[in-house]
C-alpha cells in the first residue's frame, strides 16, 4: 500500500505537498494503520485471543482497532471513558461502528478511566490472553510503523509537518527522517507534557512542537476553523477533520503567511486521517447553531 501525494498551491514560492495517508487502508485510515501494523503482527504471531485498548466515544483509535480485529480475525475489547455511555441511545457513530465490527465495551467513569488506563497489570490480570494497547495506540511498535511513512524519495523535503495527539506519529517521523529534515508537530491538546511523552520514543532532536493552534483544546473548534476546513475542501478537494488535520493545516497556512519558513523550504504535510469523527462533530455544531463541515467523506 502506498499513500497518494498531492501538491498544494499555498504559497507563491514555497512548495507544499500533502501525503494522503488517510487513503491507505479502508476504515483504518492514516496513522492508525501505521500504528497498528506491527501490533497486529505481534498479536497474531504470539497467539493472543484479542486486543484490549482504551479511548473515548469518538476515538479514531477505537474505531480503527475494532475494524483491524475484525479484518485479521481476533477479538477486541474497548475500555471507554464515560460510564454515562452504557446506554446505547447515547452511543456515538464511532461506538456504533466499533460494535458492528465486533468490539465489546467496558465503560468506566472518567476518574476510573484516568486511574486505570495506564495500569497494564490490572488489565492483564483480568484479561490474561489479551494484548494491552495504550490509548491512542502509541507504543514502540507503533513508532516503528509510523517511521515507514517516509520513503527514500522524500529526501527532497526540508520539513515534515503532522498533527500530534499522543505523539507516536511525530516520534516515528523523527526516527524515519533524513538528517537534513525538521519535523514540525501541531498538538491537538494543550500542555507541555507531550514533549516528555515524545522523548520516550524519539531519540533525535530533529522535531519541534508548534503551539497556538489548538482552538481551545482537544476536540474544541471555532467557526473560523470550520470555515477554513470548508474553504480548503473547496480549493483542494481534500477533506480535513477538525480535531487533528484541520488544525495542522490551519497552522501551516498561518506560518506560511507569516514567513516562518525560508524561501528554499520544501514541505511535506501528513494527512493522518480522523475523518470518521466528522458526522458526530456536525451533530454537535448543529446543536449549537454553528456552521457545520460541508465536506464529502
Amino acid at each position: 500500500m502506498q499513500a497518494i501525494s498531492k501538491k498544494l498551491e499555498l504559497h507563491d514560492t514555497i512548495a507544499v505537498t500533502l501525503r494522503r495517508e488517510d487513503l491507505l487502508f479502508p476504515e483504518i485510515s492514516g496513522n492508525k494503520w501505521r500504528k497498528l501494523k506491527y501490533n497486529i503482527q505481534h498479536i497474531l504471531q504470539e497467539g493472543y485471543e484479542g486486543v484490549l485498548t482504551f479511548g473515548g466515544a469518538h476515538s479514531n483509535h477505537i474505531a480503527a482497532t475494532a475494524y483491524a480485529a475484525k479484518a485479521f480475525g481476533f477479538k477486541a475489547i474497548g475500555v471507554i471513558r464515560g460510564d454515562e455511555l452504557q446506554q446505547t441511545t447515547s452511543w456515538s457513530p464511532t461506538l456504533q461502528s466499533a460494535q458492528q465490527w465486533g468490539m465489546t465495551f467496558k465503560f468506566l467513569s472518567r476518574a476510573s478511566f484516568r486511574d486505570l488506563k495506564s495500569d497494564e497489570r490490572y488489565w492483564s490480570d483480568r484479561f490474561p490472553n489479551y494484548f494491552i494497547l495504550p490509548e491512542g495506540g502509541t507504543s514502540a511498535l507503533a513508532v516503528k510503523g509510523c517511521a515507514e511513512i517516509l520513503m527514500p524519495e522524500d529526501q527532497i523535503f526540508t520539513h515534515i509537518v503532522c498533527a500530534v495527539g499522543t505523539g507516536g506519529t511525530l516520534a516515528g517521523l523523527s526516527e524515519g527522517a533524513f538528517s537534513h529534515q525538521k519535523i514540525l508537530g501541531f498538538p491537538a491538546l494543550i500542555g507541555d507534557f507531550l514533549r516528555e511523552d515524545i522523548r520516550n520514543f524519539a531519540k533525535k532532536e530533529n522535531w519541534e512542537l508548534i503551539q497556538g493552534y489548538t482552538f481551545g483544546g482537544y476536540a474544541k473548534t471555532s467557526p473560523e476553523l470550520i470555515r477554513f476546513i470548508n474553504q480548503f475542501y473547496q480549493n483542494h478537494q481534500v477533506p480535513l477533520d477538525p480535531i487533528y488535520t484541520g488544525k495542522m493545516m490551519y497552522g501551516l497556512v498561518d506560518l506560511l503567511a507569516n514567513d516562518f519558513f525560508t524561501k528554499s523550504a520544501n514541505i511535506l504535510a501528513i494527512h493522518t486521517g480522523g475523518l470518521q469523527g466528522i458526522p458526530a462533530m456536525n451533530e454537535r455544531l448543529k446543536k449549537k447553531n454553528q456552521v457545520t463541515l460541508q465536506i464529502h467523506v
